[in-house]
């Protein structure tokens, strides 16, 4: 249409029309004189409206729970996370509680033996190529740590120092081929050398060739001259199979040691040895013996057998 006067003219009435229907609607409330007329119209364009709002609202729940489906996978994402944080703490909360019981155990051991000992840790083995089985701690001479000291767990000996820096130090394993101990029998008090054989049980010769053993007897550490490399008493381990004797005069034992070298954590360098040998007192009480049960043994007592028939008859 182009923009004449006349156009002009027209859109200015239709718009008074407008403003002058508008104006009666509202006069005339529930009774106004167009109420049939937008009823007709909302008969007419009703259906559309709900058509177009058919198809609009669809997108529109679709949009919505794409924001939804965001802030689920927002939710997941953040509940995952804590998950995973929760475990790590858990986690470390239960490697802290076995280092603490393994800290434990070694402080009582100590505390038996009368041993003051240098808490370590153990933070490196040996070279897996090497032919020597040895681990490094995060001791050395700046801490008091010196050659030849014994190195004990919770459970017993666990070896020497050899090498010393300034922060670490090197320790032979009681279970290196190149590692030789003296011991002492628990109660027989009968004298042997242990020596490491890997990671297979360790071999003790005794003095005695007839002395007489068992399996599960235990062993201790005999002692160094000036308790070095060695303090007494340190448990070392129980024999597991006597070798016969063949007529030799030393005796051959298989001894499995008490450290679980697989798992050294926490261990303590001996910086003072005891002031008297304690001998067989840091060994850990032997499990008490199972009490054997009472046989009860029922006895036919011949004056309550019912009496004969010849005796009824009398």
């Amino acid at each position: 249409m182009r923009d004449t006067r006349e156009s002009r003219l027209l859109l200015v009435l239709l718009v008074a029309i407008a403003f002058a229907l508008i104006t009666v609607d509202i006069r005339g409330g529930e009774d106004s004189p167009l109420d049939g007329a937008r009823h007709a119209a909302a008969s007419v364009f009703g259906p559309v409206e709900d058509g177009v709002a058919s198809a609009v609202d669809p997108v529109g729940n679709a949009v919505a729970a794409v924001r939804e489906s965001g802030d689920r996978h927002d939710r997941v994402r953040r509940l995952e996370e804590e998950n995973t944080k929760l475990k790590q703490r858990l986690g470390n909360s239960a490697r802290d509680r076995a280092r603490s019981a393994e800290l434990d155990k070694l402080l009582k051991t100590a505390g038996a033996g009368q041993y003051g000992i240098k808490g370590a840790q153990v933070i490196g083995i040996g070279a897996a190529q090497g032919f020597s089985w040895t681990v490094t701690i995060d001791m050395g001479s700046g801490d008091g740590i010196r050659r030849d000291m014994t190195v004990i767990n919770g459970d017993g000996l666990v070896g020497r120092v050899t090498t010393v820096g300034s922060s670490t130090a090197t320790v032979l394993l009681a279970i290196d081929p190149d590692f030789t101990v003296g011991t002492r029998m628990e109660g027989s008090g009968e004298l042997g050398f242990a020596t490491g054989r890997g990671d297979r049980s360790l071999h003790v010769q005794l003095l005695n060739g007839k002395a007489r053993i068992k399996k599960g007897d235990r062993m201790v550490t005999f002692g160094s001259q000036a308790d070095k490399p060695f303090v007494p008493g340190v448990p070392v381990g129980k024999v597991v199979g006597v070798d016969p004797t063949g007529g030799d005069l030393t005796r051959t034992l298989r001894v499995r040691p008490y450290v679980r070298f697989s798992k050294l954590d926490i261990v303590g360098v001996v910086v003072q040895p005891p002031r008297a040998n304690p001998r067989d007192s840091v060994l850990p009480p032997k499990p008490a013996k199972p009490k054997p049960t009472p046989t009860v043994t029922v006895t036919a007592n011949p004056s309550a057998t019912a009496t004969s028939p010849a005796a009824n008859r009398s």
